[in-house]
């Protein structure tokens, strides 16, 4: 990881998306309901931190960047519920089966390299019943807007630590096997190319058949294709090459 993704990406993240509006308007939604242990897929500089209900009785952290953490400090001082170190890499949590009550993304899916296994991954820590908490941006439902996310997506990705403006979110959600019980798509102020947000909740359904076939189901399908997963809800952790492995340049950041 070069010098621009490693120090200083984590230090504009967290002024850009630290802003006082996204906060009233999309983390306290996101966090509005949660209770119990509580995984954060994108813990980064803790921003959700004083949005957190007192039900909640602790966070653990999904985050690679040591900067972010570090600019977290403050929040994680401050918090009302204690937060816990965790794991780097969403794709290979280090957490038993059925450990958490509930889990959070804000503004983190978007990036995550292997985003299927990573979704894979929270299913299986979270508890059978157990919901999932997003507020994410992503692909418009208006064809000139996608046209022009589909351009700036490349320049997105180089300077913005790998960061897809047209990935769907509710789909690729869906096809890791939850079920979405709300949902609210809707443009915030800003461009529109980078302002479609996906917020929403989704239950982890009971699994018949056990945790076992979460660790074993694998297709091969390229990162954003997820069309062909939605009817076996099958997911390949990376699309090519070692399931399970992170593959090409991409790192990812909390949000």
């Amino acid at each position: 990881m070069g010098v621009y993704a490693e120090q200083v990406l984590p230090r504009i993240t967290n002024l850009v998306l630290g802003n006082a509006e996204f906060g009233r308007k999309f983390r306290a939604r996101a966090c509005a309901g949660l209770m119990g242990d509580v995984v954060e897929l994108g813990f980064g500089s803790g921003l959700n931190l004083p949005y957190l209900p007192s039900e909640v009785t602790g966070i653990w952290t999904v985050e690679p960047s040591r900067v972010a953490l570090q600019l977290a400090r403050s929040r994680i001082a401050a918090s009302t519920a204690p937060v816990h170190r965790g794991t780097l890499d969403g794709a290979r949590l280090d957490f038993p089966d059925d450990r958490f009550d509930a889990a959070l993304s804000t503004m983190t899916l978007c990036t995550i390299p292997d985003v299927y296994g990573a979704l894979a991954e929270l299913r299986r820590v979270l508890k059978p019943g157990a919901v999932f908490h997003f507020a994410e941006h992503g692909l418009a439902d208006d064809p000139k807007v996608v046209r022009r996310q589909r351009r700036f997506e490349p320049m997105q990705k180089r300077f913005a630590g790998g960061c897809h403006l047209a990935r769907d979110i509710a789909t690729l959600v869906t096809a890791a096997g939850f079920e979405i019980t709300e949902l609210d798509k809707q443009f915030m102020k800003g461009p529109k190319p980078w302002s479609y947000m996906y917020v929403g909740r989704a239950r982890n359904p009971d699994l018949a058949r056990g945790r076992a076939g979460l660790r074993e189901r694998r297709v091969h399908l390229p990162h954003d294709d997820v069309r062909a997963v939605v009817a076996r809800g099958n997911v390949d952790r990376t699309g090519v090459g070692e399931p399970g492995r992170v593959t090409g340049s991409e790192q990812w950041s909390a949000r």
